[in-house]
C-alpha cells in the first residue's frame, strides 16, 4: 500500500516516525512519503518537505507567512496527485492538514487523522469539516473519545498516547554516566524546555534564565529544539551553570530533577518522566490577547487538562515573570510538594491508556482497506 503522511511540527515527526515503523512492520509492501523531518526520514519514510519550513506560530505570524503557506498547499496537492496514494494520514498541524483533507475527500482519496486537532480547545466549529472531510480519526487524549462520540455523535479510536511508546521505548541513562558524557557539573539538574520556535524561545529562555543565580546548587540545562541550530542559543549561554544540549531531550528529561517547561507536548512529556515542573507561556501580545478571547479552557497544559485539576502550575503572560517564577521553581523542588506530585503523575499515566498507540493506529489503517 501507499501512504502519505503529513505532519508539521517536531512532534509529529516523532509520533509519525513510530507510525512509519509500525506500517512497515505490518505492511511489508509499504511505500510512504511524508512531510516531517529527519526522524521520519529515518524510520523509512520519503521526505517531501521539512517541518522547518512549515513552522508559523500563532496568529501575526500565520498572517505574515500566508503566501508561503499558500505555496505549501498548492504544491502538497500536486505531490498528493503525482503518488496516488492508498491513504493520506494526517498528523495534527491542523491549520494546514484540514485544508487538504477538504481537498483529498474530494478526490476521492482515504482520509485518516492520527493525533485530533484539539477543537475540544478552540474551533470546535471544525467538527462539520472533520465529519465530512475525515474517514478515521484516532485520538490520544482519554477525553477526547466523548468529546466526539458523546457531544457530536462522530465515532473515533482511542489509541492511547503514543509519547507513552516513544519514553518506554528509549535506552536509560544513569545522571553520573549524563554528566560525564556531556561535560556537565556534577549537580542536580534543572531542565529548561523553551519551546521549538525562534519566536517563543527568544521570548521565554530570557526569562527562565533570570532564576540561575537564586539557585547556585543546581545546574540549568536548556533543551536544543531539533529545528534551531547552537549559534541561535550562543546569546544565552553567558552563565557557567547554564548548558545546552542539542536533540538529547529525553535523555535530559530522565536525569532531571525539576524543569522549567513551556506549554505544549512538552508538559506531558515531562510529566511521564515524572519530573516535578513549572508551565510557562508567553507568546507575542497581538496573537495571545485574540487566542485568550477564543480558547475557552481552565488549563493550558496537557497534565491539567487531562486529570482536570490544577496539578502543576501554569505561569501565562504576564505571570510569566522573574518574581513568580523563581516562587514555584522553590515550591516544586521541596520534597513534600513533590511526593504529592508524583502520585498525580501516575494517575495521568493510568488515563492515558498504556503503550501501543502506533501499533494500534497502524492496525485499524490497515484494517480500513478490507471495509
Amino acid at each position: 500500500m501507499k501512504y502519505y503522511i503529513i505532519a508539521g511540527e517536531a512532534s509529529g515527526d516523532l509520533h509519525g516516525s513510530n507510525l512509519i515503523k509500525e506500517l512497515k512492520t505490518q505492511d511489508a509492501h509499504a511505500q510512504i512519503r511524508c512531510w516531517g523531518g529527519e526522524l521520519m526520514q529515518q524510520a523509512g519514510g520519503e521526505l517531501v518537505k521539512h517541518y522547518k519550513e512549515l513552522a508559523f506560530m500563532g496568529f501575526a505570524e500565520v498572517v505574515l507567512n500566508l503566501r508561503t503557506i499558500v505555496k505549501n498547499i498548492s504544491f502538497c496537492k500536486k505531490d498528493i496527485q503525482a503518488f496516488k496514494p492508498d491513504a493520506i494520514i494526517f498528523i495534527d498541524y491542523p491549520g494546514f492538514n484540514m485544508r487538504i483533507a477538504k481537498w483529498a475527500k474530494k478526490q476521492r482519496f482515504a482520509t485518516h487523522y492520527y493525533i485530533s486537532p484539539q477543537i475540544w480547545a478552540w474551533k470546535e466549529g471544525r467538527i462539520k469539516a472533520i465529519k465530512r472531510d475525515v474517514d478515521q480519526m484516532y485520538v490520544i487524549l482519554p477525553f477526547e473519545k466523548d468529546f466526539y462520540e458523546k457531544k457530536h455523535n462522530y465515532p473515533v479510536h482511542f489509541v492511547g498516547h503514543p509519547l507513552l511508546d516513544a519514553i518506554a521505548h528509549r535506552k536509560p541513562i544513569s545522571v553520573n554516566a549524563f554528566q560525564k558524557e556531556y561535560n556537565l557539573e556534577e549537580k542536580p539538574i534543572i531542565a529548561l524546555l523553551p519551546g521549538s520556535r525562534k519566536q517563543e524561545v527568544s521570548k521565554i529562555l530570557s526569562v527562565m534564565l533570570q532564576v540561575v543565580n537564586d539557585f547556585p546548587e543546581y545546574q540549568f540545562v536548556i533543551a536544543g529544539a531539533p529545528g534551531l541550530d547552537n549559534e541561535f542559543y550562543q546569546p544565552f549561554l553567558t552563565h557557567p551553570h547554564v548548558h545546552l544540549l542539542q536533540n538529547k531531550t529525553y535523555d535530559l528529561l530522565s536525569v532531571s530533577h525539576a524543569a522549567l517547561v513551556t506549554s505544549g507536548t512538552a508538559t506531558l512529556e515531562t510529566a511521564l518522566f515524572k519530573v516535578p515542573q513549572v508551565v510557562c507561556y508567553k507568546g507575542n501580545r497581538i496573537s495571545y490577547e485574540i487566542a485568550k478571547r477564543i480558547i475557552k479552557l481552565k488549563y493550558i497544559s496537557l497534565v491539567n487538562l487531562i486529570l482536570d485539576k490544577e496539578v502543576v502550575s501554569e505561569l501565562i503572560q504576564t505571570d510569566f515573570n522573574y518574581k513568580r517564577l523563581k516562587e514555584e521553581l522553590a515550591r516544586i523542588l521541596d520534597p513534600y510538594t513533590r511526593s504529592v506530585l508524583f502520585l498525580d503523575y501516575y494517575d495521568l499515566e493510568q488515563k492515558l491508556g498504556g503503550e501501543g498507540a502506533s501499533k494500534k493506529t497502524a492496525q485499524l489503517i490497515l484494517e480500513s482497506f478490507n471495509k
